[in-house]
Parts: structure tokens; sequence; C-alpha cells
């Protein structure tokens, strides 16, 4: 039997359980070193993995988080492109997920924007929570008319260690003392 007769079958069994499901297959292979410098892989004989795909997504580490691995999504034939997510690989803790991340696939691939960009959401913070509480609500308007992207807004507050408290109904953010 040619190989590549038995990837068809695979590939069909991948798109039944992607339609099933509603979600995307992402099928990880290594790069064939005798591809002669070619960006696609050829994969148990003729046919292309790259012609099947829809989407490309970048998987990467954050330099300074090496624990932290980062998907981002950087082309779609079929959809906008979507927002990064993270995840964390804990020796002790294993597999956590971390959720929405604040960077794109050339920050990510520099390995230096997203340091920067908590940098700046700090200095906001410290900024506008200067002379005393602030209500949140206002605190993420204006970062987000600042271009701070909420989760990076709320990983600054856990690094700044800055407090929430309810006065009525309303919550206000507090440096700490």
């Amino acid at each position: 039997m040619h190989r590549a007769n038995e990837i068809r079958p695979l590939m069909k069994r991948v798109a039944v359980l992607a339609e099933k499901y509603h979600c995307a297959i992402i099928l990880i292979g290594h790069m064939n070193k005798n591809s002669n410098g070619k960006s696609s892989y050829r994969g148990l004989g003729s046919i292309d993995f790259q012609a099947a795909d829809r989407s490309v997504l970048i998987v990467g580490r954050i330099k300074d988080e090496p624990e932290i691995r980062v998907v981002c999504h950087m082309k779609s034939s079929l959809a906008p492109e979507g927002k990064s997510v993270a995840f964390r690989l804990d020796k002790d803790k294993g597999f956590e997920w971390v959720g929405e991340y604040d960077i794109n696939v050339d920050d990510l691939l520099s390995g230096d924007n997203r340091g920067q960009k908590i940098h700046a959401a700090k200095k906001f913070l410290q900024e506008i929570l200067s002379t005393g509480s602030v209500p949140q609500t206002k605190v993420a308007e204006e970062a987000e008319s600042r271009g701070i992207k909420k989760k990076t807004l709320w990983n600054a507050k856990k690094e700044l260690e800055i407090d929430s408290v309810k006065i009525g109904n309303q919550w206000f953010w507090i440096l700490p003392e």
C-alpha cells in the first residue's frame, strides 16, 4: 500500500470530527529536513497538510515567563483573525488555562513586546490612581481609550497588587499603601 493512501482515511476522520464538534483540529508534524528549505510539510506521501488547513496558528513561549505558551491566530481563509490565548505548563500543576493574552504574532516572535505593554499598563494605573481611588469603570474606559486591552490591564492590576473596594454599588480601584 502506498503511504499516501494511509493519510486519506485519516484526513476524512479528522474532517468528520471537526464537523461533528464544530472545532478546529490541529495536526502537528515535524518539518521534513529533506524538503530543501520548503515551508510545506509533505506527510505520509503526496498530500500536503498545508493544503488541508484553513488557519495558521503560531505557538510560542513568552520570554520573561518561560512556563507560558501562547497560541496566536495568524491567518484564516474562513474567519477573521482570532484573539491570542495562553496556557501555562507547570512541572507541579501540569496544564493550566490562562485565557486571552494581549500579544500578536509579530510581538510573540520578536520576544520583547509583551513586557512593554504590561509596563505601559502599570505606568497608566500608577498615574490614574496617584490621587486616590477611582471607579473601576472609569479606569477601564480610560485604559481602552489608550489602547490597553482588558487582559493586560487586569494583569497589571494584579502585579501592582491594586485593591478593589466596593463603595455603595460601585467598585473602586486603589493603590496599596
